[in-house]
């Protein structure tokens, strides 16, 4: 899997007429291969808006071949080095990232940002194929990288490799006009029953990127483990962040290598959410601040799977000192615009009214520090600010906190747990580490769900999007991890995209067994379900 680090990207200062070459010689010109043929426009995931294919045309990539950007554009520039990083491992090609001034129609692929034309929107495209140019227009870098994924995902499955193959290198003629169903397209990683090296979370953004995913919630705090440096109270991390679920070392993120994560996601149009769970799942805190707890004592460290036991003591000032801290340098860090505070299970005897007093206050902060809160959906009890939004995540679509909140005017994210849990078990059997609490989430099951009926008494406008969460008490590692994210991570953020009328089990069951070859040269440990036909397995070497 590319991490994206392999190559700097070449930069060009060219003119137009300095790079273009016309006629047979032209990149991107097509000398027809005997028994070659370029894949269906329609074979991606998630399913584009609307699809257009012209069977009789076809380009074909060859070391020729460049990609163009607009001068002063660095955001065409920005994208077009991701697809040539993402391209050159298996190709052999230099693919030269040229700027040009006016980029007209070069024969080559072109990136360009263009006026909203009231189809594409703010995170669509538009991507033209043609016989010797493919352009992908956008009005804005988000649209830019989602038509880059579509590209990459348009060419063979072998272009995945990390090593050089034959080819040939050929693109489906015709054009794809796409924009997504929902703003907030979400996967969410906790980090904090596992500690995860930050390699390992830059192939998490690039194999959940790849899905046109645009947010990553990560799970940092828990009574597990405590996950990210504060200066203003460091046994957080130090003594807090020293064991994991099971035992062992644990490990935490410095503040430089957390943000080095948000800036590798932000390339890649993924927003980090960061979450800093309260006023429950806060034992790794309490172990590291004795003033934290209402007796004055700090309980060990935790190393269990039970959840509900542990809270911070509330009403006190240095509760609120500890919760203003905190979140003030987490989103000091952080340059999307969401911070999650958790907020569920808090039941280990806090009152409701206390509870909710929290809450409201943990609200005030975040926004007292420029961010939109998240919360899981029981934190929006109170009266929190108009902006907040709630991540719905029971398994049943009655809720009166989820309902009532939504009338007020608050957004959801729907994860509902019988759907969006990627820690729930495939079947009874698969896998051994699995849970079931919610049920079991098959292929289909994770697929044949409608986000804007999830929730009895919630309106398709108060759904904000859709939010794909793995929790790891039963995922060590990261091939554990890969199991139960595909390949239900993949079909969820077509739920998120793709419109809700082209939404069809038996077409992406027919699509996924091309992702599964992309899957193995990526080096995933992925579900392979008796409910998809899958293709062969390609050789990695």
């Amino acid at each position: 899997m590319k991490s994206g680090l392999r190559f700097s990207g070449l930069i060009a200062a060219a003119t137009l007429a300095a790079t273009v070459i016309t006629g047979a010689d032209a990149p991107g010109a097509l000398a027809d291969v005997a028994g070659t043929q370029a894949s269906p426009l329609d074979e991606v995931v998630p399913l584009p808006a609307v699809v257009e294919p012209d069977a009789d045309v076809t380009f074909r990539l060859t070391p020729a071949t460049a990609i163009f950007a607009r001068f002063g554009s660095d955001e065409t520039v920005r994208a077009a080095t991701l697809l040539a990083e993402d391209l050159r491992p298996a190709t052999g090609f230099p693919l030269p990232v040229v700027r040009v001034p006016d980029l007209g129609t070069p024969p080559g692929i072109s990136l360009r940002l263009v006026p909203d034309d009231g189809r594409i929107g703010q995170e669509g495209y538009r991507l033209d194929v043609t016989r010797t140019a493919v352009t992908i227009a956008a009005a804005s870098a988000a649209g830019l990288t989602n038509g880059v994924h579509t590209l990459r995902q348009l060419l063979p499955p072998e272009i995945e490799s990390e090593t050089r193959r034959d080819g040939p290198w050929l693109l489906p003629g015709g054009r794809i006009i796409d924009h997504p169903r929902y703003a907030y397209r979400g996967a969410m990683l906790d980090l904090a029953r596992y500690y995860f090296p930050p390699d390992v979370v830059k192939r998490h953004i690039d194999k959940v990127s790849m899905y046109k995913i645009n947010y990553l919630h990560l799970h940092l705090t828990d009574d597990q483990g405590w996950r990210v440096e504060i200066d203003s109270w460091p046994r957080l991390a130090t003594y807090g962040g020293s064991t994991q679920t099971g035992g062992g070392p644990g490990g935490y993120y410095t503040k430089d290598e957390y943000r080095d994560i948000v800036s590798y996601a932000q390339r890649r149009n993924v927003t980090i959410v960061p979450e800093i769970d309260v006023p429950g799942h806060t034992n790794a805190a309490l172990a590291s601040y004795a003033e934290l707890n209402c007796d004055g004592i700090a309980p060990p460290l935790y190393t269990g799977w039970d959840v509900g036991f542990s809270s911070l003591c509330l009403g006190r000032p240095v509760t609120e000192q500890f919760v203003d801290d905190v979140i003030r340098e987490v989103a000091a860090m952080t340059p999307g615009e969401y911070l999650h505070i958790g907020g569920d299970e808090a039941t280990a005897g806090t009152p409701e009214a206390d509870y909710v007093a929290f809450m409201d206050m943990a609200a005030g902060i975040v926004a007292k520090y420029g961010k939109k809160v998240i919360g899981w959906h029981e934190s929006l009890k109170g009266t929190p600010p108009s902006t907040s939004v709630g991540q719905y995540w029971y398994p049943w679509p009655d809720d009166e906190t989820a309902a009532g909140a939504a009338a007020r005017g608050a957004r959801l994210i729907m994860s509902p747990a019988n759907r969006a849990y990627l820690d729930m078990k495939y079947t009874p059997t698969v896998p051994e580490f699995g849970q079931v609490w919610a049920g079991f989430v098959e292929a289909e099951n994770a697929y044949a769900w409608d986000p804007d009926t999830t929730v009895n008494g919630v309106a398709p406008a108060s759904v904000l999007g859709v939010e794909a969460t793995m929790f790891t008490q039963i995922a060590p590692d990261e091939k554990s991890v890969d199991f139960m994210v595909f390949p239900r991570l993949p079909e969820i953020a077509e739920v998120a995209w793709t419109p809700r009328e082209a939404l069809n089990w038996e077409s992406i069951r027919a699509r996924l067994p091309e992702q599964g070859q992309r899957w193995d040269l990526w080096g995933i440990n992925y579900y392979r379900s008796p409910q998809i036909p899958w293709a062969a397995q390609l050789p990695v070497g």
